[in-house]
């Protein structure tokens, strides 16, 4: 009788064996782990994690795709470059396969720990999140498509065409009147966000102070000044604390 140890097994195939099973703890734990360092902006522990993960022989490819899931998620704009870095990691793994295909999986690795990280394009599922709970709502006329009903129905009336006015912005609403006030996205101060951490303020009070003026999407008579509009108030005092903040 032969008894095979696992010193034995290891020796036979010139390889050491890893805890590993791609479809149990041991896959799930560890690819979180990258990820959760990845995040962190530690790229000496995720070369270490993404080493684990080649050694025992998972698809590139499915680490690849979860780096471009990071890409979005955790960096988003603090660095727009991210997410185009990483496909072409991605583009060109595919086309140079595996041993080399090592060097981009680890570049797109290394990028991502060493970049800004922002995760403000979760309001997109805040705003998800209202329009299942309202499910339908009326575009505001301004909005609609002139090219049908402008005659019969007044559709695209009142709509300020951004590239007539200076830095080919201007002051008007482009949510429904009962959302108006509503913030979804919440620039960082992280990386290239930061640039624009400042415009998104300044221009979400002018078109406040436009609103308290008179200018809405619905026109004045869709205004409503008092006191207690609890949507504008709260919009009003988050725009004066974003703006002092940022002066």
């Amino acid at each position: 009788m032969i008894h095979l140890t696992l010193a034995v097994a290891e020796e036979s195939i010139q390889r050491r064996a890893v805890l590993y099973d791609k479809e149990g703890d041991a896959h799930f734990d560890t690819i979180s782990a990258f990820i959760k360092t990845v995040r962190g902006s530690d790229p000496d522990a995720a070369l270490y994690w993404l080493a684990r993960m080649v050694y025992a022989g998972e698809d590139p490819r499915f680490i690849l795709r979860r780096l471009l899931i990071l890409a979005g998620e955790d960096v988003g704009l603090a660095d727009p470059n991210a997410v185009v870095v990483v496909n072409a990691c991605a583009e060109a793994f595919d086309r140079v396969g595996m041993p080399e295909g090592r060097y981009p999986l680890a570049q797109a690795t290394l990028y991502l720990a060493t970049c800004p990280k922002s995760n403000s394009v979760m309001g997109f599922f805040d705003a998800l999140s209202l329009v299942e709970q309202e499910r339908e709502g009326e575009v505001p006329n301004p909005l609609k498509d002139a090219n049908r009903d402008k005659k019969g129905f007044g559709h695209g009336a009142g709509y300020l065409y951004p590239h007539a006015y200076r830095d080919h912005w201007v002051e008007q609403q482009y949510l429904p009147r009962r959302l108006q006030g509503q913030v979804f996205y919440q620039p960082s101060n992280q990386g290239y966000e930061a640039q624009i951490q400042t415009q998104v303020a300044q221009r979400r009070e002018a078109q406040l102070a436009a609103m308290v003026e008179g200018m809405g999407l619905d026109g004045p008579e869709a205004l409503t000044f008092s006191p207690t509009d609890s949507a504008q108030e709260r919009w009003l005092q988050r725009t004066l604390n974003q703006t002092g903040g940022l002066a």
